[in-house]
């Protein structure tokens, strides 16, 4: 099968096409022809071993085996099933999170049964599916199960126009918040479509001395900080973080002085999120944002563009060659 692989941490060129075995389910497993992934900023930063803390999960000098091709989400059908397999059949449209074991940037992909994948409603592409998975998940695990976002909260979203912050935007205002937003000027508008009742563009606005206060930051790109975000958080109000250790032990900090608090963890099982994300979709009641798709074959070129830190909502993979569009 073809995948992307890579041997060594550095830029998008160390990212090479090689020919894999394909993988055959055993037990529980599911093997899933995967139709489209994406590239999103977590991976590259896994594919450059960054932070340098987590290279005691990847690797201390170069990538562990068993993460050498990439691919944290992905949309794809079932191809076949393992002996103890029971809750999917060959030919069923399926879409999740591959997790700590990462492989989605190849044509294959065994996952247990058990895992964080779910079947796609019929009205989504794979490539809209693909681009729902990791940032929905992330963005309902900071506002739903740590913050706990209510009606009438204010809810700030830093990186309002990327792949978790576009999710963000959407879920906090469906939970019947004030929801305001960070990000450039030339996607004020895009997050404005998307449910932001007020935008700050952080080239000419510093949204720390506008006066507002309130109940949830959520900073989704790791561009900030508490020390900087504490004033505009209300006095109960929380700081979530999604990347950095240090914020690990100011959560456990915060917890014990009281006062605003930072909130942070990772969302590994997606079950509840998929099953509501699937209801949204299925329903028309998300927008999915995709800036571009390339096929696998230009993930370098998808790699390099990420890294520039432009990209708006997300960057999808197509694995599976999609025919041109007819005039």
């Amino acid at each position: 099968m073809r995948a992307v692989m890579f041997h060594a941490y550095g830029p998008p060129d160390v990212l090479t096409q090689a020919d894999l075995p394909t993988p055959v389910p055993r037990g529980d497993q599911v093997l899933i022809r995967v139709h489209a992934t994406t590239v999103t900023s977590a991976e590259c930063g896994m594919r450059r071993g960054e932070p340098r803390w987590g290279r005691v999960i990847l690797g201390p000098r170069r990538p562990r085996r068993g993460i050498r091709v990439l691919g944290l989400e992905f949309a794809g059908q079932v191809a076949a099933v393992g002996p103890a397999a029971r809750r999917y059949q060959a030919g069923d449209r399926v879409f999740g999170f591959t997790g700590f074991s990462v492989g989605a940037n190849a044509e294959y992909k065994c996952l247990s049964e058990r895992a964080s994948f779910t079947t796609m409603p019929p009205n989504v592409t794979y490539a809209q599916a693909a681009a729902t998975v990791d940032g929905f998940t992330t963005a309902w695990y900071f506002l739903r199960e740590l913050a706990r976002v209510r009606p009438g909260q204010r809810v700030l979203v830093i990186g309002g126009s990327g792949s978790i912050g576009t999710y963000a935007v959407q879920l906090a205002k469906q939970a019947g918040a004030v929801v305001h937003a960070v990000c450039s000027g030339r996607n004020a508008k895009l997050v404005e479509s998307l449910g932001a009742d007020r935008v700050f563009d952080y080239t000419v606005e510093d949204f720390t001395t506008g006066g507002e206060r309130y109940d949830a930051v959520f900073d989704t790109v790791g561009r900030s900080s508490f020390a900087r975000c504490r004033p505009v958080l209300a006095p109960r109000g929380c700081y979530l973080p999604t990347t950095g250790l240090v914020n690990n032990v100011l959560a456990l900090r915060t917890a014990i002085t009281g006062g605003p608090r930072v909130r942070t963890g990772m969302s590994v099982r997606k079950h509840a999120a998929l099953a509501e994300l699937r209801e949204l979709i299925g329903q028309d009641r998300l927008r999915i944002v995709i800036d571009r798709s390339y096929p696998l074959a230009e993930i370098v070129e998808a790699h390099r563009y990420v890294d520039s830190g432009h990209k708006i909502g997300n960057v999808v993979i197509n694995v599976v060659d999609v025919p041109p569009a007819r005039p």
